[in-house]
């Protein structure tokens, strides 16, 4: 197999909501090789005591998509605010751009919405 392929590269953002919710992606590139365990972290900030909470997925130019998938699992933690997504025996379709969100994520004002890269 060719070096390029053994490598996936799974993007993620550091995005964040202005207002009392708030999520955080830490910046960078995740970088597996094929069949690993990957897991991408988000902590949150939130007055909902039973927040929603969300990952998607953007492949190239589409939108993106709500993920639920069978090769996911994902890991809330209350106390510390924190909700990952693990993607085991990753491929190299696994890569792309990855969100994780809390509800509700954007309710109109699209404004108060910015993405530090």
């Amino acid at each position: 197999m060719k070096h390029w392929l053994r490598n996936i590269l799974i993007l993620t953002l550091w995005l964040e909501c202005k207002g009392e919710d708030r999520v955080t992606q830490p910046p960078g590139d995740v970088i597996a090789t094929e069949g690993e365990t990957v897991t991408l972290g988000c902590t949150f900030e939130t007055s909902d005591s039973f927040p929603y909470l969300f990952w998607y997925k953007q492949d190239g130019i589409d939108s993106p998509k709500f993920m639920l998938k069978s090769r996911l699992s994902l890991t809330h933690d209350k106390n510390s605010k924190e909700f990952h997504l693990e993607i085991s025996s990753a491929a190299v379709t696994d890569s792309a751009v990855y969100y994780c969100a809390v509800k509700p994520t954007v309710t109109g004002n699209t404004k108060t919405l910015y993405k530090n890269l």
